[in-house]
């Protein structure tokens, strides 16, 4: 495993070989960082994958990491209602049923405080992180998620959805709107879907550079786990949501965080 620098880490978790065998994930925003980590994962452990994002030739890199046979790509916009439909119904053809939706996609193209906030940038955020969330949800659901035991949603929500973090404000708003949305599809959705979400703090990725490039050691010194995570924490907490073994937990928001809200901290 590597970072996003090539510095190779120690894998978080044990693999389970299996515990998604016969099982097909669509996992959005994957052709790098932290989706294409859960895809990997959960390859690794059987299933077959659908990965999606918006470059055709960054989802061809990371399908090429994949087991051959059960991967297949759709590039597109995450916000597109075709681009959802489309990738959806590939699963569907390629493997033919839908067991996991990862909801990873997401944007951050603004930074600063709300009062100076460009209202366009705003909606594009909203129309990415929240919209684009219920939207693959709705599509998923329209092709059959539920129609067989063991369907789970997972969406990627953040820690800055519970504690401000200067400068991504409005980030931290959309998410707070997705980690809400997660609990609203859990109640509306059981007994046949659970529906669960991630919040990171501040993890290893390209996405996440300007929150710590040049100043790591800084940033990783507010963590009481001394370190920034690296998209594999996540896979694994991903995994294990998504599994058998998390059968009876719907409607959860957890925090991975290497313990930075509980020392007061923010991302």
């Amino acid at each position: 495993m590597q970072d996003v620098d090539g510095r190779v880490l120690e894998a978080p978790g044990l693999v389970v070989a299996d515990r998604f065998a016969g099982k097909v994930a669509v996992v959005t925003g994957a052709s790098r960082g932290i989706g294409r980590a859960i895809a990997a994962r959960l390859a690794a452990e059987g299933a077959s994958v659908v990965i999606t994002a918006r470059k055709e030739d960054e989802l061809a890199a990371a399908a090429a990491e994949l087991p051959g046979g059960r991967v297949r790509t759709i590039a597109g916009r995450a916000q597109d209602p075709d681009h959802r439909r489309d990738a959806i119904a590939a699963a569907i053809a390629a493997f033919g049923r839908l067991d996991v939706l990862v909801n990873n996609a997401g944007i951050n193209p603004v930074y600063g405080p709300l009062l100076g906030l460009d209202h366009e940038a705003a909606r594009k955020v909203l129309d990415v992180n929240l919209l684009g969330t219920l939207g693959w949800v709705q599509e998923a659901c329209a092709a059959g998620l539920g129609a067989h035991d063991g369907a789970a949603i997972l969406n990627l929500s953040s820690v800055t959805g519970t504690v401000p973090s200067p400068g991504i404000g409005w980030y931290g708003v959309s998410k707070a709107a997705v980690s809400h949305l997660t609990r609203t599809l859990a109640a509306e959705l059981g007994p046949r879907v659970r529906v669960n979400a991630l919040a990171p703090a501040v993890v290893r990725t390209q996405f996440a550079r300007a929150l710590y490039e040049g100043r790591e050691a800084e940033v990783a010194a507010q963590y009481p786990m001394g370190r920034l995570g690296v998209p594999e924490d996540v896979a694994a907490a991903a995994a294990f949501l998504c599994s058998p073994e998390a059968g009876w937990i719907s409607g959860q928001v957890l925090d991975l965080d290497g313990g930075l809200l509980a020392a007061g901290g923010v991302a």
